[in-house]
């Protein structure tokens, strides 16, 4: 993988990312701990997954804290920030990317419980750790951002406006939230290549990526997207709060 960020300019930093064991979260992780960050590595059911990439990143001589909890569950999302508290005393940055909502087997409102209601959760249950100075990134899809105004796949509909909502939802903090001086940036992309949801899009709906990096040109990959959420972390804030990532000409604005 590509150097990122400049190495040794999280040096001291606290970096969690929420469903770090694999996917854009790992590869995300994975850059902060390069640039000589402190990780938090979540899961909620791949250990030694978690455990794996936690081993690696050590190796670059950084600590790596793995912290398995389900971000549904109040409870299990308070024991997750006691054991950051406990290992670190602080947190410089917050990725809330877990998501989730095509999963076989979940209740009805589990999008809405995962994409919204924990999102804000998890957030407001990590502020305190919060210090001035440190970021909190929102990692979503232009079919989520967007859909609003441009209809989505049907087989994605119902995640896509969960995760608008939680996207309302925590815009709504933003105010309070920089009143602490921490910044907050939401990080939209197109469809991923690699991704749980693009296979899973794609199983449902055959052909669906293909017809999307057709239309788009190109799809990124789930380590140049986690690029971009890694250096959304540390750029400026834009005015809107919003970094868009690759093609948004077939999108239409709200």
């Amino acid at each position: 993988m590509t150097q990122v960020l400049p190495a040794g300019s999280l040096q001291g930093k606290v970096a969690l990312v929420t469903g770090s064991s694999r996917g854009i979260g790992a590869d995300t992780v994975r850059y902060f701990a390069e640039a000589g960050a402190d990780v938090v590595i979540n899961f909620r059911n791949k250990a030694p997954r978690a455990e794996k990439l936690a081993a690696e990143l050590r190796e670059l001589g950084v600590r790596a804290l793995v912290v398995g909890a389900d971000l549904t569950d109040p409870s299990s999302v308070a024991g997750m920030f006691d054991a950051v508290r406990a290992e670190f005393g602080k947190l410089d940055i917050l990725v809330l990317n877990a998501s989730g909502g095509m999963e076989s087997g979940m209740g009805e409102d589990y999008a809405l419980k995962l994409n919204r209601d924990a999102q804000v959760n998890v957030l407001q249950a990590g502020e305190p750790l919060l210090g001035d100075g440190s970021r909190v990134v929102f990692v979503t899809s232009h079919q989520a951002h967007f859909i609003r105004t441009t209809p989505t796949m049907p087989e994605y509909e119902p995640v896509a406006k969960s995760k608008r909502a939680g996207e309302d939802a925590l815009r709504e903090l933003i105010p309070g939230l920089a009143e602490k001086g921490i910044g907050f940036t939401v990080v939209s992309g197109d469809m991923i290549e690699g991704t749980i949801t693009a296979t899973l899009l794609n199983r449902l709906n055959p052909g669906a990526i293909a017809e999307r990096r057709e239309s788009a040109g190109k799809l990124y990959n789930v380590s140049e997207f986690a690029a971009e959420v890694a250096q959304a972390a540390v750029a400026p804030v834009p005015a809107d709060n919003t970094r868009l990532v690759g093609d948004t000409s077939d999108f239409a604005a709200e």
